[in-house]
């Protein structure tokens, strides 16, 4: 079946949300249709195999259950069975108890399955629609829905099941696909991250898929079809947990369908309850391959507490070590996730994981040095496990038309790759759908994703491809060569965040104006106030409190006559007249007062003498104080005398301050320079314009 097919199958199903209007609002439909798909499913895969699940059932009644569940599952050669005597057709056959026969239906259905219907919730929808006299039409419909495995393979079922959860979630209004991939994305993150692995052709070679937000299991599936492709007797593992009840079901459903391991996809949330934290043995679970695209921009507030309570207590032991990210945007929880559980590399090369993941801009650039995202960053980079990042067209996802980011990443980098990040550029790299999926308008074909592996697989720094865009003089479409391919150290993004200070100047002057300022100094307004209730203490604080400030008010006032208003440039002269000034007072100023009345008696002068501290060293102007990001290539002192000190002398770096960090700033690397169009162009256009204008202003006065 081909993807129009099942595209008109998708639609065929919402069609009978036709039958739900009245009783249900559209963004209820989902509540009815994903169940039941899921369970017309499960009934076609059945059918072959059903007399003799019902002839076992009848045999092997007095068995214990676990054995009886065996002999039933070998029966119907699924991990799964039904021992009801029903099936959608027959359900038809008494219309007045369809809602009872439907229930006892579901019931007889293995363990496994009934564990689905129940988080879709279905029997509060059974009474529903029977209530309103719609059930019989809906079974009706979906009766004559042939979903057998001899029509609609496994991957073509994939795809419908999420077509349905994305235009769902569209007339939901909700985040519209949020757990749904296009497939030719996942095709091009599987082919990055199985292509380069020389062991896929063993006979029975055994590996470990993993998805911690596996949504319906599409990413699993890929894989699974990918390294089944390759070599026949592989035997791939699937793992995968989903928060999403809905999605888990749907995912579960397939695995069961498959005859894989249902049991392996965990329902719950990957954060604060791991499914997969340690095996039975107690020791870590660990993946060979792991894929993911996680929600973007979805804040961790709930799961908050238990985030950084596993931070501080296990650190690096734990999953969250290197830093966490705002609380806005958790994928790059997602990515730790993910690292906690590579395997090891042994000493002979062995082991260790691979892993793909997708990421929107943020996790590339967002967070200053010593913010949680440069940390995790640097962690990774450092670390030596980031392969490659691929840039991705926009409007090539359902629910989003921003761009995209494919990371690859593993602890058995190739030779070549040690100490490297490869970065491809593969915006360009789509074609048009014909017809338009919510936001998504472009797609990868087969032959784009077969050269972007092996644009990957050449790691060549400045490979090129011939780009077609629109020249933005003429407007006509144009094809250069462009750089595609960039292969970086991994210190080439890490930067060095300097706090660049420059000396404090002040000059000070004994004028009313600014002896007036003195009034609004907090130091000096706090002296007339007492923070005990009002009677005869706060009476008595609060006038001794404006004693003390009349004082002070009659030593500047000696200040101005003994230095004239004249300006003193030099701090510790002024200081000392102050003292002076005071002691005729028989005043001694706290370092709170002398403080308040410098600062009010004080102003920025670039020709003052500069500031300096008890021990002798240059005070810094913190109204000057600046910030330079130094690549982590460079001296420090180098770039303080080319970029800083020829435009002020006086700076110096505070070295306590300075922070290492880490960005990916893939636009830059493959800025393309355009130049502006020339001035005779720009000319001829505003002459067209004037002219065309002219006209119209002509026929308006005609």
């Amino acid at each position: 079946m081909n993807a129009q097919t099942h595209s008109e199958l998708a639609n065929f199903i919402w069609d009978i949300c036709n039958l739900l209007r009245g009783p249900y609002k559209r963004n209820e439909y989902r509540k009815v249709i994903l169940p039941l798909t899921v369970l017309r499913r499960f009934d076609c895969v059945l059918a072959d195999t059903k007399d003799d699940v019902l002839a076992a059932d009848r045999v092997h009644a007095s068995q214990s259950e676990n054995v009886r569940r065996q002999l039933l599952a070998a029966a119907a050669q699924r991990p799964f069975y039904n021992t009801s005597p029903f099936d959608f057709p027959r359900l038809l056959d008494d219309p007045d108890q369809i809602a009872a026969n439907l229930n006892a239906y579901i019931a007889a259905y293995s363990p496994n399955v009934r564990d689905v219907m129940e988080r879709f919730d279905f029997g509060s929808q059974i009474a529903r629609l029977d209530e309103r006299r719609r059930l019989f039409q809906v079974i009706q419909r979906f009766a004559s829905l042939d979903l057998s495995p001899q029509r609609v393979d496994n991957m073509q079922m994939g795809y419908v099941f999420e077509e349905l959860i994305r235009i769902g979630a569209e007339q939901s209004n909700e985040e519209a696909g949020e757990h749904f991939t296009p497939r030719e994305v996942i095709r091009l993150m599987v082919s990055l991250l199985l292509s380069p692995e020389p062991d896929l052709g063993k006979a029975h070679i055994v590996k470990t898929i993993y998805d911690p937000a596996c949504g319906t299991g599409g990413m699993l599936t890929v894989a699974e079809d990918f390294l089944r492709s390759h070599n026949a007797d592989a035997r791939p593992h699937l793992f995968g947990q989903d928060i999403n009840n809905e999605s888990w079901a749907v995912c579960r459903s397939d695995m069961l369908i498959k005859c894989d391991n249902a049991d392996n996809i965990v329902l719950g949330d990957s954060f604060t309850d791991d499914g997969f934290r340690r095996r039975s043995d107690d020791t870590p679970w660990t993946f060979d391959y792991m894929l993911a695209n996680p929600p973007f921009g979805v804040e961790w507030k709930q799961q908050q507490n238990a985030i950084k309570r596993e931070r501080d207590t296990l650190a690096y032991q734990g999953r969250f070590g290197a830093g966490l990210p705002r609380i806005n945007d958790g994928s790059l929880l997602f990515l730790q996730h993910m690292l906690s559980k590579m395997q090891p590399v042994a000493v002979d090369g062995t082991g260790g994981s691979r892993i793909a993941i997708v990421f929107n801009g943020s996790p590339l650039f967002t967070g200053d040095a010593g913010s949680g995202e440069s940390d995790i960053r640097k962690w990774i980079i450092e670390s030596d496990w980031l392969e490659a990042i691929i840039a991705l067209p926009d409007q090539l996802f359902y629910n989003t038309g921003i761009s995209t980011y494919i990371w690859i990443l593993t602890n058995r980098k190739e030779p070549q790759r040690r100490g490297k990040v490869q970065l491809i550029d593969a915006r360009e790299f789509y074609v048009k759908m014909r017809r338009s999926l919510g936001d998504k308008r472009n797609e990868l074909s087969p032959d784009q994703i077969a050269d972007l592996t092996r644009i990957h697989g050449s790691f060549t720094d400045g490979e090129t491809r011939p780009i077609t865009d629109e020249d933005p003089i003429t407007h006509e479409p144009r094809t250069r060569d462009r750089v595609v391919s960039k292969v970086l150290d991994n210190d080439d993004f890490g930067y060095r965040k300097i706090t660049v200070e420059r000396p404090l100047r002040l000059s000070f002057a004994a004028t009313p104006e600014r002896i007036a300022r003195v009034e609004d100094q907090t130091a000096f307004a706090k002296l007339a106030t007492s923070k005990k209730s009002p009677g005869s203490a706060y009476d008595a604080e609060v006038a001794q409190g404006e004693a003390r400030q009349q004082a002070i008010r009659d030593t500047l006032a000696t200040l101005a006559d003994t230095t004239g208003g004249e300006t003193v440039s030099n701090r510790d002269e002024f200081t000392a007249r102050l003292r002076a000034a005071a002691e005729a007072h028989d005043v001694k100023l706290s370092a709170p007062e002398r403080n308040a009345v410098l600062a009010a008696l004080s102003e920025r002068d670039p020709q003052a003498d500069v500031c300096q501290d008890r021990n002798g060293n240059d005070e810094p102007d913190a109204s000057l104080r600046d910030t330079e990001s130094v690549p982590l290539g460079e001296d420090i002192e180098d770039y303080m005398a080319r970029e800083v000190r020829p435009h002020v002398p006086d700076a110096w770096v505070d070295d306590a301050k300075t922070k290492t960090g880490y960005e990916i700033p893939l636009n830059r690397h493959f800025y393309v320079y355009e130049p502006p169009r020339p001035l005779e162009a720009i000319e001829a256009d505003l002459k067209t314009l004037e002219s065309e204008i002219g006209q119209l202003l002509a026929e308006v006065t005609a």
